[in-house]
């Protein structure tokens, strides 16, 4: 499976689930960041979270991964991400 549908599936299931939950504008960030932003600027994010050095590192090789995705394509997943956030309950 692609790591856009991934993305999109985890999304859609911390979003739009019975709870009514808003999403964490942390949450936000971090997608727009990991789609859209420089590694650096994901460094920068992912040190605020103060998670273990592994787990960054995991995240960073994640991103140099969907950094192959063309940035079109990139566009229509974060595109899509802010429509389902539109219809998530606030």
């Amino acid at each position: 499976m692609r790591l856009s549908v991934s993305l999109l599936l985890i999304t859609l299931a911390l979003c739009c689930h019975e709870g009514n939950a808003v999403v964490c504008p942390a949450v936000l960030a971090e997608h727009t960041v990991f789609l859209l932003g420089t590694q650096t600027q994901f460094r920068l994010l992912l040190a605020k979270f103060n998670a273990p050095p592994e787990a960054s590192e995991a995240m960073i090789t994640v991103k140099k991964c969907t950094d192959n995705i063309s940035y079109l394509k990139r566009v229509l997943v974060e595109e899509a991400l802010g429509e389902i956030l539109l219809q998530c309950p606030v």
